[in-house]
């Protein structure tokens, strides 16, 4: 008896294994949102990381969070490094590449409560008087990540905080211009 609930604990310990190492090793997250401002205007809240903290909503996670600014004000090599509570947790924030009016890719590294490394990406393309601008973050998922997966929607929970940020650079975009 005691054999077959080892042997029975085993096989659900080995499927479960099984079914986490089938699941994706990387992920894709992506939101978009039309504004009604110019590329110039849209590119500048997200290329300048001292605007950032006015319409990005992990900003708002912790009200006393810590932020520290390094490198230009604005483009490739401006970064902002956090320090937060359990919610916002600590890690860096860099421009790794800026296009004007079209792109900024952003190298994101966690360090508290997980460790990981995302790239985090804005375009930018005119469509008349507006701006369609699409927020993305890409990146691999280890073991863990892949098991957390199967019992919360991940994309869900991102892509809402995503929502939330367009609706914000929305706002503050078009009130901008």
């Amino acid at each position: 008896m005691l054999i077959s609930i080892l042997i029975g604990f085993v096989s659900i310990i080995g499927i479960f294994v099984l079914i986490v190492a089938l699941r994706p090793s990387n992920f894709c997250i992506t939101r978009s949102i039309s504004i009604a401002a110019p590329s110039v205007v849209v590119f500048e809240q997200v290329n300048n990381l001292h605007r950032y903290q006015a319409w990005n909503p992990f900003s708002k996670l912790d009200p006393q969070a810590k932020h520290f600014f390094a490198g230009p004000q604005a483009g490739i090599g401006a970064s902002l490094a956090w320090a937060g509570n359990k919610q916002m947790g600590k890690g860096k924030l860099t421009v790794a590449e800026s296009q004007p009016n079209e792109l900024v890719r952003y190298q994101l590294e966690f360090l508290k409560p997980f460790k990981a490394t995302n790239v985090a990406e804005f375009t930018f393309k005119p469509n008349g008087p507006k701006t369609v601008v699409e927020w993305s973050m890409t990146g691999k998922n280890n073991f863990i990540f892949k098991a957390v997966g199967l019992f919360m929607n991940c994309d869900k929970m991102i892509g809402g905080m995503f929502e939330q940020g367009l609706a914000n650079l929305k706002a503050v975009s078009e009130a901008t211009s």
